[in-house]
């Protein structure tokens, strides 16, 4: 889920949480894949709202698809790109969460390739994706249509902790990380070089913090610092995140420092005595001026709201002798 700044909207799912409303832009996957390492390919972003990175992976027998893009429209255009690609090889197709604009689009992938993802990221689907379909039609016009025929798809297969695919040449290995951003989010490691990380970060943007009680307050996001450790370990030389230009591990710890730094003040105002909008709305004066080159700062509030939720309350004051 991606965002730009304006005022908020209420999303049409029930209960609906409040989430920004999209710019005026289409959330249109658009370009030609660009490569990126050895067989390696990504469709950048553009840094255009609610369009993630796509990754293609071109092995010798087989070709793996890393997200989708929102709707059978935006599913249609990595497919066609994909089946150039592959040249009549196996297709593979994984989604890093469960969230819209990254796996709607699987749909027309049905019957043209192997779908596989983590069984987290296929319960969360079944929990939550009607409800988020209804949500991101209250975002705007242009998601609307994106999404107005999606068919929710189910992977053809799922795995528990890790899954490797050989591909020819290239090996990719998909990890399941969940609950950090949401409860099923999965990696894709290829050679050992190339991390695909999906919504765990993005760059030179606020990480999507989705925290919408009491709709939907599956996102742990003091895990989420455990899980950004855990991946700058594996030091891959090249990062594609979620959204944003494609990089190195530098991203991972920016965005881990970020959340940590949000940890600490929520529970520092929280252990003070301050409301839950208090600290909200003072973290969020912060970090717009420490992080000033950074987009999307909306989501600050939803982050510092998160953890402000999982710090221990301040003690009761008790009155002297």
């Amino acid at each position: 889920m991606s965002t730009t700044e304006t005022s908020p909207g209420t999303a049409s799912a029930s209960p609906g949480p409040d989430v920004p409303e999209q710019a005026a832009t289409p959330p249109v996957v658009r370009g030609e894949p660009a490569e990126v390492a050895d067989g390696v390919f990504v469709i950048p972003d553009g840094r255009v709202p609610l369009v993630p990175n796509i990754g293609f992976v071109i092995g010798d027998h087989a070709v793996l698809v890393i997200d989708t893009g929102a709707g059978p429209r935006n599913g249609g255009y990595v497919l066609e790109h994909a089946k150039r690609l592959a040249g009549g090889r196996l297709l593979f197709l994984t989604t890093t969460h469960f969230h819209p604009e990254h796996g709607f689009g699987a749909q027309v992938f049905k019957g043209e390739a192997t779908i596989i993802c983590n069984r987290p990221q296929r319960d969360e689907l079944h929990r939550k994706g009607a409800a988020y379909i209804e949500m991101f039609k209250g975002l705007g016009p242009d998601i609307a249509a994106e999404i107005a025929c999606v068919e929710l798809t189910d992977p053809d297969v799922t795995y528990d902790g890790q899954a490797e695919i050989d591909l020819g040449g290239h090996r990719a290995v998909l990890l399941s990380w969940g609950p950090a951003h949401t409860a099923g989010d999965q990696t894709i490691l290829v050679d050992g070089r190339v991390l695909f990380g999906g919504d765990l970060f993005e760059t030179r943007m606020f990480p999507i913090v989705p925290y919408f009680p009491p709709a939907d307050t599956d996102v742990d996001a003091s895990r989420w610092i455990t899980v950004l450790d855990q991946l700058t370990a594996l030091d891959p030389a090249v990062v594609v995140p979620g959204y944003g230009e494609v990089t190195d591990v530098s991203v991972i710890r920016d965005v881990r420092d970020y959340l940590d730094y949000i940890r600490s003040e929520a529970s520092r105002l929280r252990a003070s005595g301050a409301s839950a909008d208090d600290a909200a709305a003072a973290i969020d004066q912060a970090g717009r001026a420490r992080w000033d080159t950074w987009a999307n700062p909306e989501w600050i509030g939803y982050a510092a709201r998160a953890f402000y939720q999982a710090s221990p309350p301040a003690p009761p004051h008790t009155a002297g002798p």
